[in-house]
């Protein structure tokens, strides 16, 4: 009986690897957020600032909001990194290094304020996520163009 790791292709690898180095940048963007809480002076539970109680809210909420945009982006990044990397390992690897370095740029170019600054190098993760979907559909079609097994 064959182990699943010894049926993923070898190129499979490089896809858990960019995924570990997602979380790193996740982490790196929580770090910043707890910074801004505290430079800010926004303390938990509170989500976001208010400016009628807070002159720096916009400088707070801009740091929250790319690593919130990130968060609510994480599922599909992953589900489609791990569906389509299935048939395109390598491809999915080199688009998912892609996502996470626009991610970055996003969260920068958010985190500095004005929030049209994320899509400078940021918004590359739109090509990066659509290549995504095209290897995930791909895998999909293969296996439904599968002989029928019985």
């Amino acid at each position: 009986m064959a182990v699943l790791v010894d049926l993923l292709p070898k190129e499979y690898g490089f896809v858990a690897i960019v995924l570990v180095i997602y979380c790193f940048l996740n982490f790196y963007m929580t770090f910043h957020v707890g910074k801004a809480r505290k430079k800010y002076k926004v303390f938990y539970p509170t989500l976001y600032a208010s400016e009628s109680e807070n002159k720096d809210a916009k400088l707070f909420n801009c740091v929250q909001r790319g690593h919130q945009n990130s968060l609510e982006t994480m599922p599909i990044f992953f589900t489609l990194m791990i569906l389509g990397g299935l048939k395109h390992p390598s491809i999915c690897a080199a688009l998912g290094v892609l996502y996470t370095v626009a991610r970055f740029f996003y969260f920068k170019g958010y985190s500095s304020g004005e929030p049209k600054n994320r899509l400078k190098l940021g918004g590359l993760f739109m090509p990066a996520i659509l290549g995504l979907m095209l290897c995930t559909l791909s895998f999909g079609w293969s296996l439904l163009n599968q002989p029928a097994s019985h």
